[in-house]
């Protein structure tokens, strides 16, 4: 071999070596990267798996139902987030329970999607229809803004030297430039959306509107007067029940002289559920916790009262009162003082007390669409053996356990409050809990974030009113904004005779 054949081979073999370096290297990079990969597909696997998890398993009562709301929402988002993150060949198929179902009273706005063509692309026939499929799509609107004119012609009679016109509508607001439907979305987005003003003059301005915090404070106020005697009137007619169900929230207040707030109360009186007529909802705006208040608005009534232990009410229930108050004890405040022991660790005990009170309300499911006397006849069945057990159970624990534990003052709730905690289970007509009027005040408690304090006791009792009607209106299954700009357009001209017509409740059959 000569000396350039030695060269040649030598250049071959080290290009070789090269490229089996080069090939190597490359291997070695992309087993590295799909390493990585591997690593990251399955950390967000087991987040998903993880966060599913936490969705769908057993709920932690130690969030409030507001916390548990957003954690869920949250939740869901980062399900979602992760899985459109993860590769399409690795990502498990979503579980699909059927396209939801969209309300048949919606408009339907059709958008028909024709072919380019109506010739085959094949042989170039005619395309003859067969079918068509069909699919919907939920849309929205945003906030639209428009203007009404009012036009009326003036007539003149020549004769006798007369003008004639149509008269001005009688409105809510004399001369005001709102319109019910925009005095509705200013109400219903503040005390339902919880928006306040400065959101909804953003909101405005976005379409070229000027609407200032001003002027939509002050269409608020006026409202709350012409509602005003529509709430004083819901007030009336929940104090003709036999039965109620009463909790108050703490909401804060500002306190101009101080420079900073203070504590008020919104105290919440709401119909038994188990009674006959439509549901009513009442809102008590006041400046303190005192048991004064509760006096106060139920000054006359004579019933049955659910309440939690706050002392305040129990001037209503003793015996030297000036009206017969019957005080009821909510099993969903007892039931709390053990599951509280039972989720800072297993505690046998408090397991036992929750399975107890668990039949209790496995009894209330079984009669839940009984009449008064069916389900009384049930309670006196299966309600009372369970209670009169429980009540001996507890004694006798109560008896070997420590003084000032925690479980000594989960029982001593339970048996202090006993002859109120039974007493609903010796009739067919009263409630076991006071979670009705606590589901009621949950939306303004949520909201109160968003609005942060009241700014006088004024304020705070026109929200409490137009709170009662809207959400009087909810539970009587009537869509808030559409009855409030219906009875604003019809307020102005309504008799109070008649004022009954007006209230956002279902009229009983």
């Amino acid at each position: 071999m000569n000396s350039l054949d030695k060269t040649d081979h030598s250049v071959t073999s080290q290009s070789r070596d090269d490229e089996i370096a080069r090939l190597t290297e490359l291997v070695q990079s992309l087993n590295s990267t799909l390493k990585t990969q591997d690593i990251k597909i399955q950390a967000l696997i087991q987040e998903v798996a993880y966060l599913r998890r936490m969705r769908y398993g057993v709920k932690n009562e130690a969030m409030s139902a507001e916390q548990r709301s957003l954690f869920e929402d949250d939740v869901v988002q980062d399900i979602a987030a992760v899985e459109a993150e993860l590769p399409a060949t690795t990502a498990a198929p979503r579980a699909r329970s059927g396209r939801q179902t969209l309300p048949e009273h919606l408009e339907r706005v059709v958008v028909r999607h024709e072919p380019d063509s109506c010739t085959c692309s094949a042989c170039q026939s005619d395309l003859v229809k067969i079918g068509e499929d069909v699919s919907e799509q939920l849309d929205i609107e945003p906030a639209r803004f428009f203007v009404i004119r009012h036009i009326r012609p003036q007539y003149a009679c020549r004769k006798c030297e007369t003008i004639t016109a149509a008269p001005v509508a009688p409105a809510v607001i004399d001369g005001s430039l709102a319109a019910p439907g925009l005095l509705t979305w200013v109400a219903t987005s503040k005390y339902l959306d919880h928006l306040p003003l400065y959101r909804l003059e953003q909101i405005a301005a976005r379409q070229q509107v000027n609407l200032s915090r001003s002027t939509m404070s002050e269409w608020i106020g006026r409202m709350g007067f012409a509602l005003q005697p529509l709430a004083d009137r819901l007030s009336e007619l929940l104090r003709q029940r036999q039965v109620l169900h009463a909790d108050e929230t703490p909401v804060k207040q500002l306190d101009p002289g101080a420079g900073k707030t203070k504590r008020a109360y919104l105290w919440s009186y709401r119909s038994n559920d188990l009674d006959e007529g439509p549901p009513i909802v009442v809102f008590d705006y006041q400046c303190s916790r005192s048991g004064q208040h509760a006096r106060d608005f139920l000054h006359g009534w004579q019933g049955s009262l659910m309440v939690d232990d706050y002392g305040g009410y129990k001037k209503m229930f003793a015996a030297d009162a000036q009206f017969a108050v019957t005080e009821l004890g909510c099993w969903a405040h007892a039931r709390r003082k053990f599951f509280d022991l039972q989720v800072s660790g297993a505690h046998p005990q408090a397991a036992e007390a929750l399975r107890r009170i668990a039949q209790l309300y496995a009894v209330e499911a079984e009669a839940r669409e009984m009449d008064h006397a069916a389900r009384g006849e049930h309670r006196l069945l299966n309600s009372l053996p369970i209670l009169v057990d429980m009540h001996d159970w507890l004694i006798r624990l109560r008896i070997a356990t420590a003084d000032g534990s925690g479980l000594a003052r989960a029982i001593d709730y339970s048996l202090h409050r006993w002859p109120s905690l039974i007493r609903y289970a010796q009739t067919g007509n009263l409630p076991i809990d006071n979670n009705p009027v606590e589901n009621a005040i949950r939306p303004i408690a949520l909201g109160k974030k968003n609005w942060l304090f009241a700014g006088s006791e004024r304020t705070g009792k026109r929200a409490a009113a137009i709170q009662s009607l809207f959400a009087t209106a909810k539970l009587n299954g009537i869509e808030p904004s559409a009855w409030l700009k219906d009875t604003l357009e019809k307020l102005p001209v309504w008799t109070m005779r008649r004022i009954d017509e007006l209230l956002p409740i279902k009229p009983t059959a």
